[in-house]
């Protein structure tokens, strides 16, 4: 029986099977995808309890820049600080819960509210209550600027992506995440993003989780991206499997793009050989789809929308600040050309989620190990939400 109904109203899925090992495992039951209940159960146990993507720091490029981003709901402000630091608010005045900044732009003084005009600094603190007093009185007794600063969501960047702990209640992330740190130590230099014609976006109508599960393998290559594999064949990738932490695949025989006269992307500075002629994609769970090449990287933001709509934000980063506009472009289009491939697997997969007979599917022990990696990491998740309620 796939789901029962528990004293506590709560609509609950049988994930034991799931968490088995990828010989017996099936995947997530149909209610993941599709039902409400156990999209907002998802949203608590696997998206606000973890390290979930946000956004980008180039975002904010700039001392002072500001970006209004909505999460699953949560008004939020991206930020760039007097100091230089990446942080994350929500976007709510202490005052009265008024919206501060409803579009992007440079915070030139302060963060003003436009309703009061409460102001805060780039860092969150509360520095100007005007007529909080009386007219003419901008302070009180009772208000203490030191207790009403902005609430700062729990932020860590990497890969140039802002990660965000919505509870609080995570790991650091640098613990989490020690072993992909180390694996691709070599690329904790800086990296520089392409700009306008090195980022684009892309609405699909699926559930995030599918966009994630699809990216992770490479079992699809041969049918879905004929052209990739076309030099990048099925035999020529491996498995990246850490388990309740991240999973992709790699390729032994990356291709570099080439311009007029042979012209390349200037490398990343003192990489292991290894990457001369391969390269890594990598699954950050939950939902950070990262690629590591010896010329350029990209960071890929599933922004979970709805139970079945998921924007994807892709960014496209350098070893130098300037490169070829020309190169730049073509490199993107190539990129977007290849993630569109995947659009009518991740959108068909959702729509046959309604088959009520569909047991979650089985799992090839011999391709499917970065996929069912997600799905044992989503069930353990969610499960351990499920005990702390029960508690």
């Amino acid at each position: 029986m796939e789901a029962k109904t528990m004293a506590k109203d709560e609509y609950q899925t049988d994930l034991t099977v799931v968490r088995q090992p990828v010989e017996t495992a099936q995947g997530l039951p149909n209610a993941h995808y599709i039902d409400e209940g156990v999209f907002e159960e998802e949203k608590h146990a696997v998206l606000f309890a973890n390290w979930a993507g946000l956004a980008v720091a180039s975002e904010v490029p700039e001392i002072g820049d500001a970006k209004p981003i909505e999460f699953l709901g949560i008004p939020l402000l991206l930020v760039r600080d007097r100091a230089d630091k990446v942080r994350v608010f929500q976007n709510t005045c202490r005052h009265r819960g008024m919206i501060l900044v409803s579009e992007p732009k440079k915070i030139e003084g302060a963060i003003r509210c436009p309703y009061h005009s409460w102001c805060y600094s780039t860092a969150g603190k509360l520095v100007s209550t005007p007529h909080v007093g009386g007219a003419g009185f901008n302070t009180h007794e009772a208000i203490n600027k030191d207790d009403l600063g902005l609430t700062e969501v729990r932020s860590h960047v990497y890969f140039d992506t802002v990660f965000i702990n919505v509870d609080g209640k995570a790991d650091p992330f640098e613990v989490v995440h020690a072993d992909l740190l180390e694996r691709w130590k070599e690329f904790d230099q800086p990296m520089y993003h392409g700009g306008a014609d090195s980022c684009f976006d892309l609405e699909v109508t699926t559930n995030w989780k599918l966009a994630v599960e699809n990216y992770c393998e490479s079992y699809h290559l041969p049918w879905v991206h004929p052209g990739l594999n076309s030099y990048s064949r099925l035999e020529d990738h491996y498995h990246i499997q850490e388990p309740n932490k991240y999973s992709g695949q790699g390729t032994l025989v990356y291709k570099q793009l080439q311009g007029p006269d042979d012209a390349v992307f200037p490398d990343f500075r003192g990489l292991d050989e290894k990457w001369n002629t391969g390269a890594e994609y990598v699954a950050i769970y939950p939902n950070v789809l990262l690629g590591a090449q010896r010329d350029h990287c990209f960071s890929i933001v599933l922004q979970p929308n709805t139970l079945n709509s998921t924007t994807e934000h892709i960014h496209l980063y350098y070893a130098e600040p300037k490169t070829s506009e020309d190169m730049r472009s073509r490199n993107a289009h190539l990129w977007k050309t290849v993630f569109e491939e995947d659009i009518f697997v991740v959108e068909g997969m959702q729509k046959g989620r309604h088959s009520p007979l569909f047991d979650g599917g089985r799992f090839s022990p011999a391709m499917d190990g970065p996929t069912h990696n997600f799905h044992a990491w989503v069930a353990g998740k969610v499960q351990e939400h499920r005990d702390k309620q029960d508690a």
